[in-house]
């Protein structure tokens, strides 16, 4: 899957929270259909079988609740996606990265072989469709789940480079695949943020902790042995293991990359750091194709729920790459893949708030659709069910509910772009101002209330106001982006019938 990621450590944040967002995006030429539910202990599987892989996992016998945002249309697995468990940790999987030949070739990736010429079939490993399902409902931190996904893929391997992250409310780590079976996972330092587009992000690691104290760093259980044997340390000097360069030896820097990857990781370090370093003319520290761009940088303001919107919803605003720029020689324009697409299938932030109740510490603030013209609006996570909108997504189109909604205000306003765009802006103000008021309303009713029962019923009822408000913002503007573009028709005629 191609997504963007960017995780935010407590001291980076604004209010004090670990928050972590990912936008997940289809592949090219088609779209996913998703929604917003929880999963019970009682729907859970005892052995999980992968659809695409056909691997089958035993699960521990006593699986937490947890929120997800899986496919809505059956037929390819459950893609579980984005979530919190009872304990307050939250995971998104995943991000795909990429890797390079001289890894894939030491440990290869395990894919499924189909039974064929009289051979039995050979199962593949886990990848971005399990590993939510298979991870979340079984770890009480972030670190335990670094922990629990690495043995797993150790186990069973995977068929795909991919990037996953946990959190809780003191901590966020981000785990990365190496060929097979093989990972990494650093600790995001809590006063920095980090930024991933679809390609091995970690930079500096350290193999010294990682195989002691483990206190920033940890990685599969015989991965020194690995870099050695197929001489993968890239560095001059050999190092001493403390600044090993693991985007160098395990990842890539392809002309595609160029295009592809690193231009959203400029733009995104470009946007949280404008002083610091210097991004545009000719002696820039970074440019759109460079391969070194900072893995995480300390912001220079603190970073709201608002900037990681606008940064994962971004086109290359104010750069010549935008698509939609309306001055400049258009040369440039789309030279580069955008972050705010036309594939975004969700975006996800989870917010873990030290200083809400602990009833309702955890948020999961969804948009669904293109992220350039779509509203970014917060759900309490410590529930048992979700509001019809958002959890009723069916295979047919339909404006009773937030996924197809979503898809037809961006479809609109994307064709009718200068007329629309003002109505966009109002639409994600005001959504995310009254999701707001409204998390400030109910947090204030949940510190009064002890018992959990009480508690999930008051904020599921908080969640259906907001998905009430949500829906009567969103109709209003289906119905403004409707009319610009009817406005705009070939067959338009300016004379009226009288």
């Amino acid at each position: 899957m191609a997504c963007t990621t960017i995780l935010v450590g407590k001291n980076a944040s604004y209010d004090g929270s670990t928050m972590i967002a990912r936008n997940d995006d289809s592949g090219s030429g088609h779209f996913t259909a998703k929604k917003f539910v929880v999963i019970h202990p009682e729907e859970q599987l005892k052995v999980y079988k992968s659809v695409l892989s056909h691997a089958e996992i035993d699960l521990p016998g006593d699986p937490m609740k947890f929120t997800a945002v899986p496919n809505a249309i059956k037929g390819k697995g459950i893609w579980a996606a984005s979530g919190v468990n009872e304990k307050n940790v939250g995971m998104t999987a995943t991000e795909t990265i990429t890797s390079n030949a001289r890894v894939l070739g030491a440990d290869p990736l395990v894919k499924l072989q189909p039974a064929e010429d009289g051979k039995e079939e050979i199962v593949g490993g886990i990848g971005e469709e399990d590993l939510v399902y298979i991870t979340l409902p079984y770890i009480s931190s972030a670190r335990e789940g670094v922990i629990r996904l690495g043995s797993l893929l150790e186990k069973y391997g995977t068929y795909e480079m991919n990037g996953i992250a946990f959190q809780d409310v003191n901590e966020i780590w981000w785990l990365e695949t190496i060929g097979g079976h093989h990972w990494i996972a650093k600790r995001v330092p809590d006063d920095r943020y980090v930024v991933m587009p679809n390609q091995f992000g970690i930079d500096d690691f350290d193999l010294n902790d990682a195989f002691s104290e483990q206190n920033e760093h940890m990685c599969s259980s015989d991965l020194r042995e690995f870099i050695a044997e197929n001489h993968l340390d890239l560095s001059l000097n050999g190092g001493n293991g403390s600044n090993f360069d693991a985007r160098a030896a395990f990842g890539s820097h392809s002309d595609s990359d160029h295009i592809y990857n690193t231009p959203r990781a400029w733009f995104m370090e470009r946007y949280f750091n404008p002083k610091t370093k210097k991004w545009d003319g000719p002696d820039a520290d970074y440019r759109p194709e460079s391969d070194d761009i900072p893995w995480s940088m300390v912001p220079e303001k603190k970073i709201t729920v608002e900037d990681v919107k606008y940064a994962l919803s971004s086109h290359f605003q104010g750069t010549p790459y935008d698509p939609y720029a309306r001055s400049g020689d258009g040369l440039q324009k789309g030279k580069y893949r955008a972050i705010g697409i036309n594939r975004n299938d969700f975006l996800a932030l989870i917010q873990m708030r030290p200083g809400a109740p602990a009833n309702c510490q955890a948020v999961q603030w969804l948009a669904f659709a293109s992220n350039a013209f779509n509203t970014l609006v917060p759900f309490y996570a410590a529930v048992d069910e979700t509001p019809e909108y958002l959890a009723n997504t069916t295979k047919e189109v339909s404006t009773e509910n937030f996924y197809w909604s979503a898809r037809m205000i961006a479809a609109m306003a994307d064709a009718s772009f200068a007329k629309s765009a003002i109505h966009i802006e109002r639409y994600q103000n005001a959504v995310e101002a009254k999701g707001h008021a409204l998390l400030n309303k109910y947090d204030k009713e949940a510190a009064k209330v002890t018992d959990p029962a009480e508690s999930r019923r008051l904020l599921e009822e908080a969640n259906r106001e907001i998905a009430k408000m949500l829906k009567e913002e969103t109709g209003n503007t289906l119905d403004h982006v409707l009319f610009e573009l009817s406005n705009s028709m070939k067959n338009a005629f300016s004379r009226s019938d009288a």
